[in-house]
């Protein structure tokens, strides 16, 4: 079995263009500080809507952070679930944040075939498979989607579910058809490459040192040059800039975990007779999806702890067996981790913080649509005038409580499982 060292999708990423530092100074309308999904997806909205003179900068290359580290499962929906916005919001309110999402999801597909991205779209849905022999919870998640989203999930039997997903784990399922899943990383490269074109300057090895505004202009500094802008952008995620004490302050970094196996070729027909990508009702769930290459990309856990490689793959493949034991052997190519930002209320950050300097962060678990969604938001804010991001006021920026804030995310999570786990052994204690 060979020791992972890498991930995926840097092993497999396409040829991509490559961006110089930025060296000098310059001036520019709007300074976009981060190139992962946020960035990108406002730095490329604001070309598409005529605005010129837009500068990007990345710490590292495009892609960098979570953006090219995720799972890439592309749905709607926040971290946050749709009753609680439902709840909170009130419909109208609910329906443009989550329809938002949906929107997003349509953009990215559309981007792809516009911009001729090579980033593997795989179109076989999102499967949400039952851990627990309770099917209520799908029932009711069913019932709200189609009343208050008009978003239409079909649900589908034990037996309907393990002719595709042959495991003896799940129960019962529904299925996202509007979701499909792709290589993130070919994606993001991808989108730097689109926003190039259309005349953003994007510098990567470009990390921002500080941030000031003098005289109403906005000055951002790198190690080797500076911006003048009259807008800047914060989308910097789990890997805090420290520019802004109460932005940084708004969220904690949580790593997540993910491994590819070795090709599976014929034993892949062992275990999946379908091309969605598949989650799990758990609080803290597994997601997982077939590649192009017979391989099994195996995510999941939440843990305040970026662990190494070799610790990844221990863990998960542990994982990968109580719901796949006849992949024993198997052996596992790469694992990694990468950094999300959370915020306690569970909901995207985003919005205009101080005149002129604008925010987007906190993504969570679930954000190549919402981040997509933000740079729609943002990119028509700073372009029309658009007030759609006041639909996120609820969601401000309240502190993570830090460093507490990390005791208490790791000891809600630990709760969320040992609960998850009680549930479990309830329900097989009690038989049928």
């Amino acid at each position: 079995m060979t020791e992972p060292v890498s991930s995926y999708y840097l092993a497999t990423a396409a040829p991509s263009r490559a961006h110089a530092p930025l060296k000098g100074r310059r001036e520019a309308a709007v300074c976009v500080i981060g190139g992962g999904f946020a960035g990108l997806n406002t730095a490329l909205g604001l070309a598409e809507r005529g605005v010129g003179d837009v500068v990007l900068l990345e710490a590292k290359t495009p892609g960098f952070g979570a953006s090219g580290r995720n799972g890439g499962f592309v749905f709607g929906g926040f971290s946050r679930g749709e009753d609680a916005l439902f709840r909170e919001l009130g419909p109208d309110r609910a329906n443009a944040l989550y329809g938002g999402t949906v929107q997003a999801v349509e953009l990215i597909r559309e981007r792809i075939r516009r911009y001729a991205i090579e980033c593997e779209p795989t179109e076989q849905g999102v499967i949400w498979a039952n851990w627990f022999k309770d099917g209520g919870v799908l029932r009711e998640r069913q019932s709200l989607l189609a009343r208050h989203y008009d978003t239409h999930w079909t649900w589908w039997s034990r037996e309907e579910l393990r002719t595709r997903v042959h495991s003896a784990r799940y129960h019962d399922g529904l299925f996202e058809p509007q979701g499909f899943h792709f290589h993130p990383l070919n994606y993001a490269t991808g989108l730097a490459r689109a926003a190039a074109d259309a005349g953003v300057a994007v510098h990567a090895d470009s990390p921002a040192v500080s941030l000031e505004r003098i005289g109403g202009v906005w000055h951002v500094r790198t190690p080797e040059g500076e911006i003048q802008a009259a807008q800047v952008v914060l989308a910097c995620g789990g890997y805090l800039a420290g520019l802004r004490a109460r932005v940084d302050a708004g969220v904690l970094p949580i790593a997540t975990y993910v491994m590819v196996t070795s090709p599976l070729g014929s034993r892949m027909s062992e275990v999946l007779q379908t091309g969605a990508a598949i989650y799990d009702t758990r609080f803290a769930f597994d997601y997982y999806r077939p590649l192009p290459d017979t391989r099994i990309l195996w995510g999941g856990r939440i843990s305040v702890l970026d662990r190494s490689p070799a610790a990844v793959r221990r863990l998960l493949y542990r994982d990968m067996l109580k719901v796949f034991p006849q992949l024993e052997g198997i052996g596992v190519d790469y694992a990694w981790s990468g950094l999300m930002s959370y915020a306690r209320h569970q909901m995207p950050q985003i919005g205009q913080v101080e005149p002129g300097l604008w925010l987007a962060q906190a993504f969570g678990g679930h954000g190549v649509a919402p981040t997509t969604f933000a740079g729609e938001v943002l990119a028509a804010a700073i372009a029309e005038g658009d007030g759609r991001w006041r639909e996120f006021a609820d969601y401000g920026l309240v502190s993570a409580l830090k460093p507490a804030g990390f005791l208490g995310a790791q000891l809600s999570y630990w709760w969320a499982e040992s609960r998850d786990a009680w549930k479990d052994w309830r329900e097989q204690a009690r038989g049928g």
